[in-house]
């Protein structure tokens, strides 16, 4: 009689033990002092929201609604989503509990699990822990700066080594509606150098194909035209004054005209901090400006922004 199989945990999800479970605990608890020093509130939403909060508030081109979400089907016929990152479900409660009445900008922060179904890889897994920011109410490119700076404060506090910062832009609704008929206009040149997938994203949004990972699209998006160059005068009024916030406090940035980040959401300012002994998969935290997301899950026009940053990343840095 063959002995019974061993239980395991589920591909892409592990337990934490010892001082790697010491060390996160002290990560999240450096993050809640700093969050705490910069006037942030802690909030904690449910683990699972209704499907349709990502598909609308994410995105339903990107990635993570199209293939990475766990999704599934409650006992009353309802589909619930395992929560894939942090932003979507604090716009949904600063609607739900009528924030806008509140001072503004509401600052909260949470930490908490997210789920994605992608490749493990290291510091990267389906479960994963991860806290961030959000400032709801303020267009002004000061709270963008203010924002940065915190995030980079936290890992100064954890002496993470090796931090860098890439800094781009998405622009307004003006600047991505001139810029995505001069990048189609473009990408209908170099059809037969793009796999079948990157042509459907294209038709989607074909800003996300700066952010693809295989070679012949990253190839032909090489000479893409860039969005930071199509900004219009408003645009790039407010990214120009985020490099110099961001110059007036020290901190170092590479400008990146090819960051676009994951979610659909953003506008203007998006950024992204890399830990470079990390590889290629170098990136541990970051976020942007998504002011047209309050009203997309129908609660007035109110502008944010926010990051979120994997504490797997950060320990593994």
């Amino acid at each position: 009689m063959s002995a019974p199989e061993r239980p395991a945990a589920p591909r892409g999800t592990r337990d934490i033990l010892g001082d790697e479970a010491r060390l996160r605990a002290h990560v999240i608890a450096t993050a809640a002092e700093t969050f705490a020093r910069y006037a942030y509130a802690p909030i904690t939403t449910p683990t699972f929201e209704h499907t349709e909060l990502f598909a609308r508030g994410v995105g339903a081109s990107t990635d993570i609604v199209r293939k990475e979400m766990y999704t599934f089907e409650d006992g009353g016929g309802r589909s619930l989503t395992l929560r894939p990152e942090g932003t979507a479900p604090v716009a949904r409660a600063f609607v739900e509990h009528g924030m806008h009445k509140w001072q503004l900008p509401v600052k909260l922060w949470y930490a908490g699990s997210m789920f994605r179904y992608e490749a493990p890889q290291r510091g990267r897994y389906r479960e994963h822990t991860q806290f961030g920011g959000e400032a709801l109410g303020s267009p002004a490119p000061e709270v963008d700066v203010e924002v940065i700076a915190l995030l980079a404060d936290i890992y100064a506090q954890l002496g993470v080594p090796g931090v860098e910062l890439r800094l781009g832009s998405m622009g307004d609704p003006e600047s991505r509606a001139g810029h995505r008929e001069a990048l189609v206009s473009y990408l209908a040149g170099h059809l037969d150098d793009l796999p079948a997938e990157s042509r459907e994203r294209m038709e989607l949004n074909p800003l996300r194909l700066f952010d693809a990972k295989d070679e012949p699209t990253r190839a032909a998006m090489a000479g893409a035209p860039r969005l930071l160059n199509a900004l219009s005068a408003a645009a790039a009024a407010h990214h120009a004054a985020v490099e110099a916030g961001l110059a007036r406090l020290g901190i170092p940035f590479t400008r990146d005209d090819t960051l676009v980040r994951g979610m659909d959401y953003y506008t203007h300012t998006v950024f992204e901090f890399t830990a470079d002994n990390l590889g290629a998969q170098s990136a541990i935290g970051g976020g942007g400006r998504y002011d047209g997301l309050i009203a997309e899950l129908g609660g007035p026009e109110t502008p944010g922004i926010g990051f979120g940053c994997g504490v797997d990343r950060v320990v593994a840095a």
